[in-house]
């Protein structure tokens, strides 16, 4: 794995991309999102604004096709209009041409409400794919998804078995590079690991070509991160939901001892039915892996605003807690609408997780629980050891405050006193209570012990007096 400048490593991360001291694949966040990532293809292709034809005409022509045709194979393949409506525009096409009025198709199909301004935007998406030249085998590439500095993101058609899926290909400019390409492949192979309801499947992984690419399952919807930005915050109750689903994919992986590492809300995709998927194994490294873990160890692999204290600081033994702590900021950003800690770069947000305190997510939003809060608290503890040490325990404490109940572990009953330290601390305390010498004796204590005694002398005397009358 080739290291980056930090100094460069810090600016990528400053939109919550992830930060690490090393360049990984994991760059597009939006790894099988349709609605985001539709953002960045529009964005690739042109503003989204037909204003004329001049950009759609530009990409076809870098196509080396006639624009007419290709519009028209494009729309008829796409299901946007009829052959009949498509051969009907040509012929206007062709009269306004002879009247000198030329006009293109694009145009024209528009102007006879036969396809929507939204629907062209979406052919430039599919246009751009289609030049792209990632001609994978067995599959049809429909439209680019997004891209980040270390991956693009398909959505195509598995043509073999007749479904959707989301292909990742590696930029053609770190083929070259052989531990791009490691950390590609080893991304698939951590995902091929994993088959949980929760977790995005893998489906397969190769090289085309001078093309790697990474095939895995398709999901329509947001992600919790789009949600964030729509609504500001989740309530306590979905937030519970979603991040109970994590938490069980995050379990599976853990058992098969896989750490993602890399756990935020862009990674965690919202699918039909409400049902959460986490995303992107970029970063997943097996906890029984040394030689990577010590080849890696004092550099930072994570995002800032979710990372773990101890992948801040490189440790070598990253376990479970890790990915509970980023599980932890990512609830604290969903039930706040805040970073649990926030700053000016990069490097100061991780500076606060190891060493600023929280504060807790309640008096951020009042109507949160003061379980949910306890619950957070303890897996955002700066030393791991305090965390949940597994997904299982942490899953019971969710399900306690689901149901209104405190969090049998987060939480703390001062009313009752553990007698086995009450035990240890008498054993420890000193066999005789010395008195301090070196103050005097308060009145009250003499006035106290003289009463005590002359009680004494007055039951002492009546005992003599019964004893004299009984006789």
């Amino acid at each position: 794995m080739a290291t980056t400048d930090p100094g460069e490593t810090a600016r990528l991360a400053k939109s919550a991309a992830p930060v690490t001291a090393t360049a990984n694949s994991s760059g597009a966040s939006t790894v099988v999102t349709a609605a985001a990532g539709s953002t960045a293809a529009g964005a690739a292709a042109g503003s989204g604004q037909l204003t004329s034809s001049d950009d759609f005409e530009k990409e076809a022509a870098k196509a080396g096709t006639n624009v007419d045709t290709l519009v028209g194979k494009l729309v008829v393949d796409q299901g946007l209009a009829t052959a009949d409506e498509v051969e009907h525009c040509l012929q206007q096409a062709k009269m306004l041409a002879e009247d000198s009025n030329q006009r293109s198709l694009l145009e024209i199909l528009v102007n006879n409400d036969y396809v929507t301004r939204r629907q062209i935007t979406r052919l430039r998406e599919v246009i751009a794919a289609e030049r792209s030249g990632q001609k994978i085998p067995g599959f049809k590439i429909l439209m680019k998804l997004g891209a980040g500095a270390m991956a693009a993101v398909y959505k195509a058609k598995q043509l073999s078995l007749d479904r959707i899926v989301a292909i990742k290909v590696l930029p053609r400019r770190f083929t070259s590079n052989p531990q791009f390409i490691e950390r590609f492949y080893a991304e698939g192979r951590a995902a091929a690991q994993l088959n949980h309801p929760n977790i995005v499947q893998a489906y397969d992984v190769g090289k085309v070509g001078e093309y790697h690419y990474f095939v895995m399952e398709y999901v329509e919807g947001s992600t919790v991160y789009d949600e964030i930005v729509k609504k500001r915050r989740y309530t306590e109750a979905e937030a519970i939901d979603i991040i109970i689903q994590v938490a069980e994919a995050l379990e599976h992986a853990h058992s098969k001892g896989i750490i993602h590492r890399d756990v935020k809300p862009k990674n965690i995709m919202i699918a039909a039915g409400a049902v959460a998927k986490l995303a992107d194994m970029g970063l997943a490294r097996a906890v029984s892996d040394k030689e990577a873990a010590e080849a890696e160890q004092g550099k930072a692999f994570g995002t800032p605003y979710y990372i773990s204290p101890e992948q801040i600081r490189g440790e070598v033994n990253i376990g479970p807690p890790a990915d509970i702590y980023s599980l932890g900021a990512t609830l604290y950003h969903m039930v706040t609408g805040s970073v649990p800690f926030d700053g000016k770069n990069p490097s100061a947000v991780m500076h606060k997780h190891l060493k600023s305190d929280l504060v807790p997510p309640d008096h951020v939003n009042p109507r949160l629980s003061a379980g949910l809060s306890e619950v957070v608290e303890v897996m955002m503890a700066k030393n791991a050891k305090d965390r949940y040490q597994n997904c299982r325990d942490l899953i019971g404490d969710l399900r306690a405050v689901k149901d209104k109940k405190p969090p049998p572990i987060a939480h703390k009953d001062f009313g009752q006193v553990d007698l086995s330290t009450l035990a240890k601390a008498e054993q420890a305390a000193p066999a005789e209570i010395v008195a301090d010498a070196s103050k005097p004796e308060s009145i009250l204590k003499n006035r106290l012990f003289l009463a005590l005694l002359g009680a004494l002398v007055l039951s002492m005397i009546g005992n003599i007096v019964l004893l004299a009358i009984r006789q």
